[in-house]
């Protein structure tokens, strides 16, 4: 007897089994079954994977396509791989219905345009505290004694990303060098990032207790286990942050921007350091040819007069001269929510 064809759920969890062990965290598994169970499974989840058809899809799609594009667009992807998957698992035929190139992009509007449309043509960035708030907001965070409150400073003082920090590893800091390599399998880019610590970065960091078997520095409640990503959005929401919050509605991630601003407004280092300094990749694929370098030292010093700055220290006379002269500023560019 024939085979029968699986439905559209149990191939998208075949598809999740299969490729979960090379995604950098179990936050991006979780992720992929919320949406698909959320949007995909109510209006295909039963039916075989080789009955499904363009208009089923653009069920799915249309719906939320003009009020929740970002969601929409990866609800879009997650299903053509699966669709390839099926493909290529010989469930269906190669004609990918939920494919974008060619296809679905002659049917829905562009995402880019709908975004520019609905936020006055600004893309829109995670809510962030001003760069002039920082100092006295980091002076605050020092009074609270919990390993959540050192993590949220190290992530302000490292512009790094919260799942790259609370990921952090002991074996990735190189306490001679003062340098933390984040692999690229933690990155969003997947290429290996090397943070400069800063003093006061490297100072924090020998305050925290190491905890015997758990290779994690901001360790969990859990043995074993990193702080939940959800730790830093909490204590910003205990101190009146957040949604709604009575003191601002800055996060976590937002602490990057108000770093990109700070280098852009305050800082005379180049864009180009403050976009290497974020992991951002470049652009523009020519530049990128000849930029094989990371500006490493450029940007340690960069990070420390970021430091000093989060200290309230704004006297440098060094960073003084360098405002005042000629045709070194550069402001660095804003980056989008995905950043």
């Amino acid at each position: 007897m024939p085979t029968a064809v699986p439905s559209f759920t149990s191939v998208a969890a075949a598809y999740i089994r299969a490729r979960r062990r090379e995604w950098s965290n179990i936050k991006h598994a979780r992720q992929w079954t919320a949406t698909l169970k959320t949007y995909a499974r109510p209006v295909i989840g039963t039916q075989p994977v080789d009955t499904i058809t363009t208009e089923d899809i653009l069920g799915i799609l249309q719906p939320i396509w003009n009020t929740k594009t970002e969601t929409a667009k990866r609800v879009q992807g997650r299903m053509e791989n699966i669709f390839d998957f099926a493909a290529a698992r010989k469930w269906r035929d190669p004609i990918n219905p939920a494919r974008w190139r060619g296809h679905l992009d002659k049917l829905l509007a562009s995402p880019t345009k709908i975004k520019k449309q609905r936020n006055g043509g600004v893309s829109r960035h995670q809510p962030a505290l001003p760069y002039q708030d920082v100092p006295g907001f980091v002076e605050a965070l020092r009074t609270l004694d919990s390993i959540s409150a050192k993590a949220l400073e190290f992530l302000i003082l490292t512009a790094c990303r919260t799942t790259e920090v609370l990921d952090a590893r002991w074996d990735e800091i190189d306490l001679n060098s003062r340098v933390w390599t984040i692999p690229a399998v933690r990155m969003k880019a997947r290429r290996e990032h090397r943070v400069p610590l800063s003093e006061r970065a490297f100072t924090l960091l020998s305050t925290l207790p190491r905890i015997t078997d758990n290779e994690f520095i901001f360790f969990g409640a859990r043995h074993g286990r990193p702080r939940s990503n959800m730790a830093l959005l909490q204590l910003m929401r205990g101190i009146g942050y957040g949604v709604g919050g009575t003191r601002g509605d800055a996060v976590p991630h937002g602490f990057r921007s108000s770093f990109r601003d700070w280098a852009g407004e305050v800082s005379s280092f180049p864009n180009h350091v403050c976009e290497m300094a974020l992991a951002h990749v470049v652009a523009n694929k020519a530049e990128a040819a000849y930029r094989r370098g990371d500006l490493f030292d450029k940007r340690r010093a960069m990070m420390e007069e970021w430091a000093r700055w989060c200290e309230g220290i704004q006297d440098d006379p060094g960073l003084v001269a360098r405002r005042a002269a000629p045709g070194l500023r550069t402001t660095c560019r804003a980056a989008t929510t995905t950043a």
